[in-house]
């Protein structure tokens, strides 16, 4: 199954994507929450529930509206917590001219930068260096707390796509830093849809493109992580409890603006194109503060 947030009429929905269509899942079954945060906060039960709802609504051929007429949000777009791995990719670490970690390398991205799918991405006026990341996310579906690596993968709910936008003057700035460098506003597209693991069992395998203005910037798989999945929720676990809703990003492979020669960053007028195999598109426009402002007056 695939699961989207979308708008009707100004109010969040949960929905189920079928090809070019979005299914109501709400209107298939109106005891199920509006959004998939509480979905996955509901257990099994609910998840079964919300499953049972999509098969009775297609064999009726109700509840469907066109995807096209619709508006995504971020599948999840308030996590409890996104955790994010930073050089987990060595061609990434390499273009980056830092050292492979020893075990993994985590910092963390607030909630409230999430935007989804369509949605701009407002430049700060703090930063002249924004650069983009196209990560797999990794989408928690059950409390995991010291979890062996074995059992890891039971965990996890499904997977979709986020964008680590970074501001790299002030990640690598002595008075910036990681926080200031990643947590701006609009700093986390994350979307178009989650794909649950009844659907995408195997996420060691797939592509991840990121295309700027057309062109093809980042061209990578998952099978170079550094720190494969089942690792990485066991290696967190240790140290937090993981809660559903959570969304680990896995880290992005070599491509970003910081590596390539001459150095590119992203500029007001222009569009990112994420794609990850099985995971849809998610793409962005780049906007500038100036915008936002304009768009507030008016």
């Amino acid at each position: 199954m695939r699961l989207v947030t979308f708008l009707a009429s100004d109010q969040p929905r949960l929905g189920a994507l079928l090809d070019d269509s979005v299914l109501d899942l709400n209107r298939a079954d109106a005891t199920l929450p509006t959004d998939a945060l509480a979905l996955l906060q509901g257990g099994p039960s609910l998840l079964d529930r919300a499953r049972r709802a999509l098969g009775s609504a297609i064999s009726k051929r109700s509840a469907v509206v066109p995807l096209a007429e619709v508006k995504l949000l971020a599948p999840i777009p308030r996590p409890p917590k996104i955790i994010c791995i930073g050089l987990n990719y060595a061609d990434h670490a390499e273009e980056a001219g830092l050292a492979i970690p020893a075990r993994p390398s985590v910092f963390l991205k607030a909630p409230s930068t999430v935007i989804g799918p369509g949605e701009p991405i407002v430049r700060p006026t703090t930063t002249e260096q924004l650069d983009y990341e196209i990560e797999l996310a990794v989408v928690i579906g059950q409390q995991a707390k010291a979890v062996a690596r074995e059992r890891a993968m039971d965990c996890v709910a499904g997977y979709t796509i986020l964008h680590d936008v970074s501001a790299r003057d002030l990640q690598f700035a002595k008075d910036g830093g990681i926080i200031l460098g990643k947590n701006f506003d609009t700093a986390s597209p994350i979307g178009p849809y989650l794909v649950l693991t009844d659907e995408l069992r195997d996420p060691t395998t797939l592509g991840l493109r990121t295309w700027v203005n057309g062109q093809l910037r980042q061209d990578g798989n998952t099978r170079n992580l550094i720190f494969d999945i089942p690792g990485i929720i066991s290696f967190l676990s240790q140290q937090l409890t993981l809660e559903p809703g959570d969304v680990i990003a896995t880290g992005t492979p070599a491509g970003v603006g910081l590596g390539i020669m001459p150095q590119s960053w992203l500029q007001p007028g222009d569009s990112v194109r994420m794609e990850i195999d099985g995971l849809g598109v998610l793409e962005n426009p780049v906007v500038g503060s100036s915008s936002v402002r304009a768009a507030s007056a008016g």
